[in-house]
């Protein structure tokens, strides 16, 4: 198992000439820890968990791009884009210019969307539930297309693109996640076009196993090997007792997950990024052998092209 980081609440500063040198110094807390990536949310609102629409909550792309320039080989992504809120195309353009100026470390994580509040604020499209699936569905595909360099028309029900071109192209094939736990539809989708699927509730562990029972039914229904998908969680780690997050995180390791993506229950201190960079050394290795979408960026472009 691999664990990530997820930045999903800061301790922004009320000043905004802060912000830049409160996130450097969190990167130099995180640089030297053996994190496999770094995941922002893609909100425009904080959501309520971590303060509501309040609270800050930057741009993910224009984060994760500054996140490139003062990092080397930790890989990047959104945990996750709501599809519904950015043209596919735009969507697919911008993990590509991340990929590109990474230097193959970008992934694209998107889903359906749920955070109905920060739409109507800010008049945001919210399609219904049905809608939204569909257009996630069409979303990958799109991207998916144009990261191939297929630039040939894409006719959907939802989009249609006359030219997805996609100039400069990734520098390897950029890994799709999909969020979400919906087992008739969403694993579904994950099944039949994702790389990579996130679960929520990090230590439900049972619940868990429930979802992927039906995720292996799902790649058996369409003929996909189940090891394929690269299975992974997020939640937050509460508390400091590294033996206890290593010997639950074994648990769903042995469950099938291949990356936990953590998220520090006090990010402003800095004791919490040496905790959570223990956990990650002693998980290391725990589960199967390491999927090579989780291997680093030189590599895993290697055996995926």
């Amino acid at each position: 198992m691999r664990i990530g980081l997820y930045l999903a609440s800061l301790p922004w500063p009320a000043e905004p000439e802060g912000c830049r040198s409160m996130l450097d110094d969190l990167l130099q807390a995180a640089e030297g820890a053996d994190f496999h990536s770094i995941w922002t949310p893609d909100h425009f609102f904080n959501v309520p968990l971590f303060g509501g629409a309040g609270a800050p909550m930057p741009e993910a792309y224009t984060t994760l791009s500054w996140i490139a320039g003062r990092t080397r080989d930790v890989q990047l992504g959104t945990l996750v884009t709501a599809a519904p809120y950015r043209h596919p195309a735009l969507m697919a353009k911008l993990a590509t210019t991340l990929d590109v100026l990474s230097g193959g470390r970008a992934w694209l994580g998107v889903g359906a969307g749920w955070y109905e509040e920060e739409t109507q604020a800010l008049g945001l499209r919210f399609p219904s539930a049905r809608d939204r699936l569909g257009e996630l569905t069409e979303a990958v595909r799109i991207a998916r297309q144009m990261f191939d360099g297929d630039s040939t028309p894409f006719r959907g029900t939802y989009f249609t693109l006359e030219r997805p071109l996609n100039v400069p192209p990734p520098t390897g094939r950029i890994p799709i996640l999909i969020g979400g736990e919906g087992e008739r539809r969403t694993l579904r989708i994950v099944a039949e076009n994702a790389d990579a699927c996130n679960f929520y509730d990090l230590y439900d562990l049972a619940g868990l196993e429930r979802k992927l029972a039906v995720l292996r039914r799902h790649c058996e229904a369409v003929g996909r090997p189940y090891d394929d998908i690269v299975r992974t969680t997020v939640g937050l780690v509460s508390g400091d007792d590294v033996p206890l997050h290593v010997e639950r995180l074994g648990r769903m390791a042995e469950a099938g997950v291949d990356l936990a993506i953590l998220c520090a229950p006090n990010p402003a201190d800095e004791k919490e990024y040496d905790m959570l960079a223990e956990v990650a050394r002693q998980v290391r290795g725990e589960g199967r052998a390491e999927p090579a979408l989780l291997q680093n960026a030189a590599r895993r472009r290697e055996i995926v092209q």
